[in-house]
């Protein structure tokens, strides 16, 4: 209390006249205006960082499943996520992988169709014994000639089923592929849309050039003319062939609209095919896989080919005559059953037998 009493009692002896001097002697130092940064490229906010957002993951749009068709985009994810590639690459490399896996099938299957071939004038002859026996309604005959076959067949290790072993295996890859590039595409993923290269840069969309169907549909005649997947490489198959041959020109106008993603898939799987083919060709390749040789057999020791329509037409003979045939048993065994039913007994009314 005593020092604030003194202080009131200065400030009374100073007086107005004595606070002039000491305020004119105050200056007020101004500060410069602090520049302002100029503004960051591209419109941000200064000193602001920009997040990188983080790529979602196929879980989280929806397509993470255990099915074939969700273990595939499982796999393009962990190579393209979790190993860095782009989304093409990560297509081509699943590609290779799935083809390379089935590479052993295919071996196998060329076994088969070259074993096949070497057998074939007896497979043939004991064949067309089979439809002649078929046709005149000889059951003994038939049953004689199906009963060698089986044995020349067991006798050779060769089974014509087992041709069928490489597409039954390559068709479910393939459609499992393309369901699970189709749904991606469709959904789309974000990160496919700027995930090709070259022209086709969006992998959700179609080619604008076109460059890609057309290179697919030609690879894709390549393959099925060579033949050698699926063991159709055999001369005397021109019916197969000339299927095949006109295959890629209707597939063509009905594809032309699919995202470059699964024409991406599909023409690395082409070109693995053609470099397939080719180190399948190789004699010491061959050897080394045991593939036996295949044997050019003489054309008199084999049925004329028949053209497409002709064998159509002895396909569509062949089967009205086992209707025929059929129906020729149907009545014969119903004539016999009537024709015994008469010859039966009526019952004696006595209930002991016939009388002497």
């Amino acid at each position: 209390m005593a020092a604030c009493a003194a202080a009131r009692r200065g400030w009374r002896r100073l007086g107005p006249s004595g606070l002039v001097p000491l305020l004119r002697g105050l200056h007020t130092q101004v500060l410069p205006p602090v520049a302002a940064p100029p503004p960051a490229l591209g419109g941000a906010v200064p000193g602001a960082e920009l997040a990188e957002v983080p790529e979602l993951r196929l879980a989280e749009l929806g397509l993470d499943s255990y099915t074939p068709v969700g273990l595939i985009q499982n796999m393009l994810e962990f190579l393209h996520a979790d190993l860095g590639l782009p989304w093409w690459g990560a297509i081509v490399a699943g590609t290779v992988v799935a083809r390379c896996l089935v590479f052993p099938l295919i071996v196998k299957g060329q076994r088969e169709a070259v074993k096949l071939n070497n057998h074939l004038p007896e497979i043939t002859r004991l064949t067309q014994c089979m439809q002649d026996a078929k046709r005149s309604g000889n059951q003994f005959e038939y049953s004689k000639s199906y009963s060698e076959l089986n044995l020349y067949q067991k006798a050779h290790d060769v089974n014509p089923m087992r041709g069928f072993l490489v597409p039954l295996v390559q068709a479910p890859i393939f459609i499992s592929f393309f369901i699970a590039l189709r749904e991606m595409a469709t959904l789309p993923v974000p990160s496919m849309q700027s995930g090709g290269l070259a022209w086709f840069v969006d992998l959700t969309a179609a080619d604008p050039l076109y460059i890609l169907p057309v290179v697919v549909t030609s690879t894709m005649w390549l393959i099925l003319e060579l033949g050698v997947e699926s063991g159709v490489d055999n001369p005397n198959l021109k019916v197969m062939k000339t299927v095949f041959r006109v295959m890629p020109l209707v597939i063509l106008p009905l594809t032309i609209s699919f995202p470059t993603a699964v024409f991406t898939y599909w023409l690395t799987s082409n070109l693995f095919s053609l470099v397939q083919v080719g180190l399948l060709r190789i004699p010491a390749v061959r050897t080394r896989l045991r593939i036996p040789d295949r044997v050019q057999h003489d054309p008199a020791l084999l049925p004329p080919s028949k053209g497409f329509v002709q064998s159509l037409r002895a396909g569509w003979k062949d089967a009205q005559l086992a209707q025929q045939l059929q129906e020729r048993e149907r009545r014969i065994k119903n004539h016999l059953d009537m024709a015994a039913k008469r010859s039966v007994p009526p019952p004696n009314p006595q209930g002991w037998g016939t009388p002497l």
